[in-house]
């Protein structure tokens, strides 16, 4: 098959930023053919109108109910037209000229299964994007040391916080999954995303999958892209969510004993930071230590029931 990419998007509440994606897609694709299929997990502005009028040649899917964003990206690559490649967007992002074009060489000169580009923030900063595997003492290194000073130490970091780090080209354990592309046959091999993570962590657990079956995760500095990035880390109903699931995800990849350290090392985490006055943390924490909500489905009745807790 000759290259064609499916460009996917799961929106929700986006009206705001899907014009600049869509009007960055052009010079981000370059010469590789494309089709955008955008899926919208009810939204209750004027998500699809907006998406209607700025890429009208888009397939687009008025999804029912919010089933997160691993639903949205299968359902999305369900819909989609034969291709090579999936294109997996943020709403938020913002393609470089040209940076399609150089991932999909990279994936076929290294014949990895993921490759993603160098990321930038609103302000032109370096967004450390690659990531290590998640271990009990690399979650103990980022409680102890903040994860600025621990990952720039393979052993104690999760976060890959040199700068020199993202000068070269190199295979990681995963990455910030905002802007990645996926080959056909790595989606083959790996099957659908997870749908039981409704927010946080599906990336690092097809990520990871994609290595356990030998296909390497490329990160790419020579192409590039904008993610404006949304608010987890200050919003006390999603930060939660972010760390139950890392607890989910290490959870489902190691024995019971193995995640009982690493629920101490994330109860750790939480809780200093919560000391220190961070009540997104406090939150968190407070997750952590209540075994029902531990155990439950994660979704929109969850933030739910954790917004009630608090």
């Amino acid at each position: 098959m000759s290259e064609h990419v499916v460009v996917v998007v799961v929106t929700f509440g986006s009206a705001d930023v899907v014009p600049g994606l869509v009007a960055s897609l052009g010079p981000g694709m370059g010469e590789v053919p494309w089709h955008l299929v955008v899926a919208d997990n009810a939204s209750t502005d004027d998500t699809l109108a907006v998406v209607r009028r700025v890429a009208p040649d888009a397939t687009v899917l008025d999804l029912p109910d919010n089933r997160g964003y691993a639903a949205g990206i299968n359902a999305a690559v369900a819909a989609a037209p034969p291709h090579s490649a999936v294109l997996v967007l943020n709403p938020d992002v913002r393609l470089q000229p040209e940076c399609v074009p150089t991932l999909l060489a990279a994936m076929r000169r290294t014949r990895a299964g993921i490759v993603v580009p160098r990321l930038q923030d609103a302000r032109g900063e370096l967004i450390h994007s690659m990531r290590r595997e998640p271990t009990v003492l690399r979650t103990l290194g980022d409680a102890f040391l903040g994860a600025t000073r621990a990952g720039r130490r393979p052993l104690l970091g999760e976060v890959v916080t040199d700068p020199r780090a993202y000068e070269h080209e190199q295979d990681v354990d995963w990455a910030e999954g905002s802007t990645q592309l996926v080959d056909a046959e790595c989606w083959q091999t790996c099957g659908a995303w997870d749908e039981g993570y409704f927010l946080y962590s599906e990336e690092t657990e097809f990520h990871l999958r994609a290595g356990d079956r030998g296909l390497a995760v490329r990160y790419v500095p020579s192409a590039g892209a904008v993610h404006l990035e949304g608010a987890s880390a200050t919003s006390t109903r999603l930060w939660p969510l972010l760390v139950a699931n890392r607890w989910r995800l290490f959870r489902a990849r190691h024995g019971a004993a193995h995640s009982a350290a690493f629920w101490a090392a994330l109860l750790a985490r939480e809780g200093s930071r919560a000391v220190l006055g961070h009540v997104t943390c406090r939150r968190a924490a407070r997750v952590l230590l209540r075994p029902s909500l531990m155990r439950a489905p994660r979704g929109p009745e969850w933030l739910d029931a954790v917004s009630a807790s608090a």
